[in-house]
């Protein structure tokens, strides 16, 4: 089988119903939502499973819950890919669900981690997110620092992929750069977030996940984990705690990680977890990589079977 690199989700993939088929196909799966239950101390699996979607959406929960539906789908089939994952990447929230899988984090600190950092994120300033679409990325960052010289807070917070940006900051700087964006040719879709990531908004809560990551051990990934902040690989453990808080304010470099990798001679990519934004963003990164997702019986079945 050839190499490959495993890709994870980040928040706005949650969708009522996630991970419930997988749970109930496979034991390893059911007992990693189990086991987030105790951690957390309430029904996460029930949520995910049932909803209500406005509290699933909830950053806080949505988090934790992506988190463990990628690790329930990973458990499933990381026996068949020890040998073939070169690297890994996860998109914001991803990153960490990343770590998790090379081993870097155990199970419950990643669990923890991630519902902590859900919670510093809904703390912080009040802002907002626009998705750019057809317009150069070099375009976006113009409209962002056009306002910024006016005094707003506004920057490209997602390079998701080519013609596809994603603008971070605060509401009235937002709308004006999305106005700006608007007469340069852009279609510009306002994002339901309920705050500002990946900006300097995101600053105040820089401390206390810093304070959360070093109260957990981290070890070196088995395989490199590719930074969202610099989309390079990282294998050194101390770097990746570092690369975590650093993502916080930092944009996701989702269209230079997923070209780092493909640098490497890899090209075909698997998505853990719910939806398949990932891999719907593959092809219009590069034509040439190949991605499937496995988050549902159905999708691992057909990989186990040689078919995807």
């Amino acid at each position: 089988m050839a190499d490959r690199a495993a890709l994870f989700p980040g928040q706005g993939s949650q969708q009522v119903g996630m991970g419930a088929e997988l749970a109930e196909a496979y034991p390893p799966a059911r007992a990693m939502f189990e086991r987030a239950d105790e951690v957390l101390g309430f029904a996460l699996s029930k949520l995910c499973w049932e909803g209500p979607e406005d509290r699933l959406t909830q950053t806080e929960n949505a988090q934790p819950a992506i988190l463990v539906h990628s690790l329930a789908a990973w458990s499933v089939v990381s026996d068949r890919l020890a040998d073939i994952v070169r690297f890994a990447a996860g998109h914001s929230l991803g990153e960490f669900s990343a770590y998790a899988a090379a081993g870097s984090l155990e199970f419950d600190d990643a669990v923890r981690l991630v519902r902590r950092r859900g919670e510093l994120m809904s703390a912080a300033r009040e802002g907002t997110m626009a998705a750019v679409l057809k317009l150069e990325d070099g375009a976006v960052e113009d409209v962002c620092r056009r306002v910024r010289d006016e005094g707003g807070v506004v920057v490209a917070a997602n390079f998701n992929a080519p013609g596809q940006v994603v603008i971070s900051g605060e509401v009235e700087a937002v709308e004006k750069a999305r106005t700006l964006a608007t007469e340069a040719g852009a279609r510009v879709k306002p994002l339901p977030v309920s705050g500002a990531f990946h900006s300097p908004l995101m600053a105040e809560a820089e401390a206390g996940l810093r304070e959360a990551l070093e109260s957990v051990e981290f070890r070196d990934p088995r395989f490199p984990v590719v930074a969202n902040a610099t989309a390079e690989p990282i294998s050194d453990a101390d770097a990746a705690r570092a690369a975590l808080v650093r993502q916080l304010t930092a944009p996701v470099r989702w269209t230079e990680s997923v070209r780092r990798i493909a640098a490497e001679g890899v090209t075909r990519y698997m998505e853990f977890g719910p939806g398949k934004v990932l891999t719907g963003l593959l092809k219009r990164i590069d034509g040439s990589l190949e991605g499937v997702g496995l988050g549902k019986p159905g999708d691992i079945e057909s990989f186990n079977e040689g078919k995807a």
